[in-house]
């Protein structure tokens, strides 16, 4: 079956799947009559690549599991640091801010003073790449020449106002007057001393006793 060859995605053939891919080739390129047995290896051909790809994504995994493990020891070990930082470079790996941290540190070391070079350049390339993105996905609205008058729709709060205009105002209610006294009704009339004092009886003579 294909193996991996490196951390870059590459694959290494053996001479047996070498012809089987050269004749995969030739039937894509000429389509005719093809028999069960050229079938049946391209397809075992597309299995083996497939787990080609899968042994060279587990790969990678391991080899940036790495590179933070040294990348976390560090300075003690810059060694095997460097040397795992060229190989991921080599495969396409973009670093991160922690890489040009750690190669700031160390830019005593000519090879760490390379290296953080190298990485700046890789980091403003991708900076300017997203800044193009964004540029090209959000682009500026444009703005109007004019504005149309916005309009009230019926129903809502201006209706009601106007229909309150339309109505004509109520009148206000006027207060009840007071009631007067009838002036047919006769008066109580005024009592006099007499009657307000009564004159008292004079007490009786006692009652003389007979012998």
């Amino acid at each position: 079956m294909p193996t991996p060859y490196g951390s870059r995605g590459g694959m290494a053939f053996g001479a047996e799947e070498l012809r089987v891919l050269r004749r995969a080739l030739a039937l894509a390129l000429h389509p005719g009559r093809t028999s069960a047995e050229d079938v049946q290896d391209c397809l075992r051909l597309a299995e083996s690549l497939d787990e080609a790809i899968h042994e060279g994504v587990r790969l990678r995994a391991f080899l940036l599991a790495d590179l933070d493990r040294y990348r976390a020891a560090l300075p003690g070990t810059a060694a095997g640091y460097f040397a795992l930082l060229e190989e991921a470079l080599g495969a396409a790996y973009r670093p991160v801010p922690d890489d040009l941290a750690a190669l700031r540190a160390l830019r005593g070391n000519p090879r760490a003073a390379a290296l953080l070079e190298r990485c700046q350049v890789l980091a403003e390339q991708d900076v300017r790449a997203r800044f193009a993105q964004g540029a090209r996905r959000v682009p500026a609205p444009a703005v109007p020449p004019a504005r149309t008058r916005l309009l009230a729709l019926s129903g809502g709060a201006a209706r009601r106002s106007e229909d309150a205009d339309k109505q004509p105002p109520k009148p206000t209610p006027k207060p009840a007057p007071a009631e007067r006294p009838d002036p047919a009704a006769p008066k109580r009339p005024i009592p006099t001393p007499g009657e307000v004092f009564p004159r008292r009886k004079p007490p009786a003579p006692p009652h003389q006793l007979v012998c």
